[in-house]
């Protein structure tokens, strides 16, 4: 009878030390200005990078290391390098070795990407910083044989990207042409385009209103008219949205509005703006907890990172970030942190901040190399004493 109390005691003592040891959480993140990939690791109390992955072939030239996503399997992980001659170029990683196993070109300034569960397919914005403002493109490609399939035109400077939970559709934001763009993961065309502009909103119904037959078009002298000032020509969004990001269960997707200080949330059935959510200044990326609770947001010019309750509408807390020139996050499958990467100024290096999403207040801080920007969630494992 003493042995068997003393075996449930011992394996009373073995859950509990379990308990107490908790989950290891591991991002990957970019250092845009360094041409390096590290690899976070955070042990509940903890964040410090375990690795750095040299990344890039032109060791006199910094080419940019942008976008970043790990394949559903998480067998490997992939990177955009957003300079190229002309053009950006894809990388695919080993998770295992970190070391690069294939590559491909894109397009100009390739951005923000993943993989859908549904198609197995990876579908990458192309940013395009250079020359005028004209519409760029989604490049779809083949993660396995890393061939592009395809290129789908769609907005000017296209930055953020998201794929639907069910991955059946590819939902990007054109941040100076001011649209949401919906393509068809199968089909690899766009389905719906939606305006986030509400004042192009009003000038388009107006327009509409007006009793053309009434006008006689062959008086008008078309030279002596401002066309970009009626609209009728591109102009720059005032929206700027940055990030687009479904929810995991409610048919909604939450849009960054750099440019007007405002998360819009689009009903996907009703395909329109249902709510606004006033927000500090310039919210760059968005992200939804998996458990569809929460909603994180970087508010790049205030150098800080908010926390909402996303049925409520409500900013839980906005928490001031490590350095100024908040980025990218990316939030842990338990929903309990969020992994924020921050830019730093000058020569300053860049930053991972963790958040815990209960106490709504940084637990760590974890340094890299200049200009932290993308960022995405690795794997939890069991922590090891």
């Amino acid at each position: 009878m003493k042995q068997i109390r003393n075996l449930f005691f011992l394996i009373t003592c073995l859950i509990f030390s379990g308990q107490l040891i908790g989950q290891d959480y591991y991002v990957y993140v970019t250092a845009e200005s360094e041409d390096e990939v590290a690899v976070i690791k955070f042990d509940g109390k903890t964040a410090r990078a375990v690795e750095t992955i040299k990344v890039g072939v032109w060791p006199a030239e910094i080419e940019g290391p942008h976008g970043i996503t790990v394949a559903p399997d998480g067998k490997h992980w992939y990177l955009t390098m957003a300079h190229g001659n002309p053009y950006g170029t894809l990388y695919k990683y080993s998770t295992e070795t970190n070391e690069v196993v294939d590559q491909t070109t894109l397009g100009l300034f390739p951005a923000t990407m993943q993989i859908s569960k549904a198609t197995g397919l990876l579908y990458c914005v192309n940013f395009n910083l250079h020359g005028d403002m004209v519409p760029s493109s989604v490049s779809v490609v083949d993660p396995e044989t890393m061939t592009e399939l395809k290129r789908i035109t769609t907005g000017a400077m296209p930055h953020g990207s998201r794929i639907s939970p069910d991955g059946m559709k590819q939902y990007s934001v054109a941040m100076m042409s001011g649209e949401l763009f919906e393509i068809d993961a199968f089909k690899l065309e766009i389905s719906r385009t939606l305006s986030l502009d509400e004042d192009e909103k009003e000038m388009h119904a107006n327009h509409q209103k007006m009793d053309h037959s009434q006008m006689d078009h062959s008086k008008m002298d078309h030279s002596k008219m401002n066309h970009q000032k009626h609209g009728m020509q591109h102009k720059h969004s005032k929206t700027k949205p940055t990030w687009v990001i479904p929810h995991p269960t409610n048919n909604k997707v939450y849009i960054a509005g750099n440019g007007i200080n405002k998360i819009l949330e689009v009903d996907l059935k009703e395909w329109k703006i249902t709510r606004k959510f006033e927000t500090g200044k310039g919210p760059y990326n968005v992200e939804i907890t998996p458990d569809g609770t929460k909603m994180v947001a970087t508010y790049k010019s205030d150098g800080a990172t908010g926390v909402w309750d996303i049925e409520k509408g409500t900013e839980l807390a906005k928490v001031q970030n490590s350095r100024k020139v908040s980025h990218g996050i990316a939030i842990s499958p338990d929903s309990r942190y969020a992994f924020v990467s921050v830019e730093g100024i000058g020569g300053e290096p860049g930053s991972v901040d963790v958040i815990d999403l209960e106490t709504l207040r940084i637990v760590d801080t974890a340094n890299i190399g200049k200009q932290a920007g993308g960022i995405v969630f690795w794997k939890m494992e069991k922590g090891h004493q």
